[in-house]
């Protein structure tokens, strides 16, 4: 039994410092619940719900089978690094006569799901960490790796949503230029994301 707490207790350790650590999916969380409330940034947090399976199912089977994963890895953050930048640059369009006009709501979770898809840390995460941690829980019990998998992502969804509401409670001593101040800093925040992934996908590959 004490292994099995020991597996959850790792698995919400390591979701808990996921999902609060700086990366492009928080800084998406954040943006989308400041430009269209907190249910729009909730939809990116939970986009790992959905994303994560297959990612999770590939990398185990790569692992079976793969012992050099660098290219895969390289190609990943090339995707990533598009779509960062892409979104970055938008958001540094942002202009606080034209945000009356844009009353309606994006896609918020197509935007959580492309950005996971696209960032290569849940596969780096998984082929380092939480791929070779599954493969031990299954030797010890099939409901260790149960309790891992549901510590690890009751934290890190359940961390973003928590930050998303405490952004959404600050929302009335955002005025004027400082919530425009931090849309655009969030915008930096995602191309300098997309750039850090140009350089992992480059190293990945030994260009660099």
């Amino acid at each position: 039994m004490l292994g099995l707490i020991e597996f959850l207790a790792l698995g919400s350790f390591l979701g808990l410092a996921a999902g609060t650590s700086p990366g492009p999916l928080l800084a998406v969380t954040i943006s989308e619940t400041l430009q269209h409330g907190k249910w729009e940034g909730i939809k990116v947090a939970v986009s790992p719900l959905i994303t994560d399976l297959p990612i999770v199912l590939s990398v185990l089977f790569v692992l079976s089978h793969l012992t050099n994963y660098d290219f895969i890895i390289g190609v990943i953050a090339f995707f990533g690094a598009s779509y960062l930048i892409y979104s970055g640059i938008e958001s540094l369009k942002i202009k606080k006569d034209s945000i009356e006009l844009k009353v309606e709501k994006e896609n918020a979770l197509k935007k959580g799901v492309i950005v996971n898809f696209g960032n290569p840390h849940p596969y780096v995460f998984w082929f380092s960490i939480g791929g070779p941690i599954i493969f031990k829980s299954l030797n010890t019990n099939i409901s260790a790796t149960g309790l891992f998998i549901l510590g690890f992502y009751s934290f890190l969804v359940g961390s973003k949503v928590v930050i998303t509401l405490i952004v959404e409670k600050s929302k009335p001593f955002i005025n004027s230029k400082y919530y425009f101040s931090i849309i655009r800093a969030l915008g930096i925040a995602q191309i300098i994301f997309g750039l850090t992934f140009i350089k992992m996908g480059l190293s990945s590959l030994n260009v660099m």
